[in-house]
């Protein structure tokens, strides 16, 4: 046994220093499983009780028991292991609903969307499965194709999307959700033609010819079109996309989830589910910095909803390779020079002007980089705000950061800018980043979590749903292995341990959301905020660690999430880790549940209802 789990079995014996009242009663006593705390005064627990929503002690099961009366509910773990509920680091809540509402066209493990022919019946499967919707929003759509993961090793053609539906146009997201492909329809209908020039920040891909769009659309470009989509929804549809996303969210035991950048319409939708009773879980958003005038942040949930601050995005993803690199990269997209370097979205006087206006009104303020060299933008403008505003404390936080090199991470602890960092790329695109995006070298420091340990720095470890699925396991697992699909370890010496791991998703990003005095450990005074695993990721192999699952999700001592009993075991990779069955409590009639856990197939059924209302949507302040 070594040291650390010595010390473990120690401390569970020693009751937690918070002093308890005989005559406080718990509300329910959690108990009979490995209980780790991710507080270092008190690693492992044997019981844990809770009184109104917040922990009341934790220790031994002989001090913890006796806190139980008449009414108090005995919870037996049954050896399975209780963790804190997870806090998203960074992810997109709003756009997962999108995800749980369109095709599936993610590939393995967590699709079957493996080549081109296979998205192209994806697609078609769909649209003869919900025709009802298609025929009544006009559109065919799909997400999470990955060029990388294709057996073709490239982006599919507005021909080949044209084999879906000549008639209604078809649009698919790249799981990256930075770029996208439209069919000949989509494109006619978005006005794009020969003589369309790129937009700013975006470009529309060519043909052999130089100028009629082959259907691929980077950046800005894709948001233009993704926009024309986008118009249609009402309020309804925007309230339904944030129910989904929160509730696929929750499956995965987060009970902190972030919107990590936000239009006026989807705060706004946010807002409305939230005063509706709607959200289980706690959910942050932050607005598009460049899209708002104003905003209001505050640390108080109304509903389970606040605004945290604001939003900046410098570039666009490395495995895009639209990200901005200062060298360029490994192998650079055909019709580019041998230089490309990728480009930022936004120029450094933007980048400057956003970061000094949340310095100066107090506002904090999550910044997209991906390539070094919009780091170092980032960086510069961060100092520059510092020394004007020496007094303001907004925790300003690096969202990605893949290629941040290793002076630039001294200067992000220089600079009190929390890294929230991708480390599920190594297993997503670990092996693209080595043969394709950049190199070996540089692929083995993607995600540098040991360079971030060596200066004692604090890091998240982050989804970015729908990019991925928000699988917690999936996240600690790459985090701890570092390895790729093909079982090479990127980066052996950023490999963290397993405790780290889950402080990386819980209690340190709750201290990137001021929430650290309520929020990430199991403490007496927090809140009762708790994620049940089937396996303790402490004791079972590394290698083993992507396979746990969680069984239950428990905000403030409710429980908003149980996996169904028979799904525990079993393992579909094409599936989300179960097996189909219909939900008895939540199935919906005529709707089998056919993807994880129901929610992408019921949130489809939602859709359909509020594409057929009539509400229409309504402006709202960004508060």
């Amino acid at each position: 046994m070594n040291a650390f789990l010595s010390n473990l079995l120690i401390s569970a014996l020693v009751l937690s220093s918070a002093t308890v009242s005989a005559a406080e009663v718990a509300d329910t006593i959690y108990h009979n499983g490995p209980i780790l705390t991710l507080d270092d005064d008190l690693p492992l627990a044997e019981a844990v009780a809770v009184k109104d929503g917040r922990i009341l002690a934790v220790g031994a099961a002989s001090d913890v028991l006796p806190l139980s009366g008449d009414n108090t509910r005995l919870m037996d773990l049954e050896g399975r292991t209780l963790v804190p509920g997870f806090v998203e680091s960074h992810g997109h809540t709003y756009m997962m609903g999108l995800q749980a509402a369109t095709a599936n066209l993610l590939p393995p493990p967590d699709g079957n969307g493996a080549d081109v022919a296979a998205l192209q019946r994806l697609l078609s499967d769909w649209t003869e499965q919900n025709a009802g919707v298609v025929e009544r929003v006009g559109w065919i759509i799909g997400f999470g194709y990955d060029d990388s993961q294709l057996t073709e090793q490239r982006h599919p053609t507005r021909q080949e999307l044209d084999a879906v539906s000549t008639d209604y146009p078809v649009i698919i997201i790249h799981q990256s959700g930075h770029l996208g492909v439209a069919n000949t329809r989509a494109l006619e209908l978005a006005e794009v033609t020969a003589e369309t020039p790129d937009p700013p920040g975006g470009v529309f891909r060519r043909e052999a010819d130089g100028s009629q769009p082959n259907g691929v659309m980077e950046e800005y470009a894709f948001f233009y079109l993704l926009s024309k989509l986008a118009a249609n929804f009402d309020q309804q549809i925007n309230e339904t996309l944030v129910v989904e996303g929160a509730r696929l969210a929750a499956s995965f035991g987060y009970t902190t989830l972030q919107e990590g950048r936000s239009n006026l319409e989807a705060v706004d939708a946010m807002r409305q589910v939230a005063a509706n009773g709607g959200l289980e879980v706690d959910l942050v958003t932050y607005p598009d910095v460049l899209l708002v005038e104003d905003v209001a942040p505050s640390l108080n949930y109304s509903g389970r909803f606040r605004v945290g601050g604001v939003k900046l995005t410098i570039d666009g993803s490395p495995q895009g390779k639209t990200a901005f690199l200062s060298e360029p990269y490994f192998v650079v997209p055909e019709g580019q020079p041998e230089d490309y370097r990728g480009y930022a979205a936004i120029d450094a006087e933007t980048v400057t002007n956003a970061i000094d206006k949340a310095y100066a009104n107090g506002w904090q303020i999550l910044t997209h980089a991906n390539g070094d060299a919009a780091i170092d933008m980032l960086i510069e403008a961060v100092r520059n705000a510092r020394q004007k505003y020496p007094d303001a404390d907004v925790r300003p936080v690096l969202i990605h950061g893949q290629t941040v090199r290793k002076d630039q991470v001294a200067a992000l602890d220089e600079l009190g800018i929390f890294p929230s960092l991708f480390p599920m790329h190594t297993f997503y695109w670990g092996d693209w980043h080595r043969e394709s995006v950049l190199g070996p070298e540089r692929a083995d420091n993607i995600s540098p979590t040991g360079w971030v340990l060596e200066r004692g720095m604090m890091f998240g470890s982050h989804t970015d749903a729908p990019v991925a699925l928000p699988d917690s396991m999936r996240v600690l697992s790459s985090t701890v292995t570092r390895r790729s699909r093909t079982g090479d370890i990127l980066g052996p010496i950023h490999r963290v341990t397993v405790e780290d791991g889950l402080k990386a998703l819980s209690l340190w990003p709750a201290w990137q959301h001021f929430e650290e005095d309520r929020k990430g450990s199991i403490t007496a005074g927090k809140l009762a905020d708790f994620a049940v695993l089937s396996d303790n990721p402490m004791t079972v192999p590394e290698d083993d660690i992507a396979a746990i699952r969680v069984l239950r999700t428990i905000k403030e001592d409710e429980v908003v999430y149980s996996r169904p009993a028979e799904q525990v075991a079993t393992v579909s990779s094409a599936l989300f880790g179960v097996v189909p069955v219909a939900h008895s409590a939540a199935a919906i009639p005529g709707v089998q549940d056919v993807h994880g856990d129901g929610c992408f197939n019921r949130g489809l059924s939602v859709l359909y209802t509020a594409l057929t209302s009539n509400s229409r949507r309504t402006a709202g302040a960004v508060r």
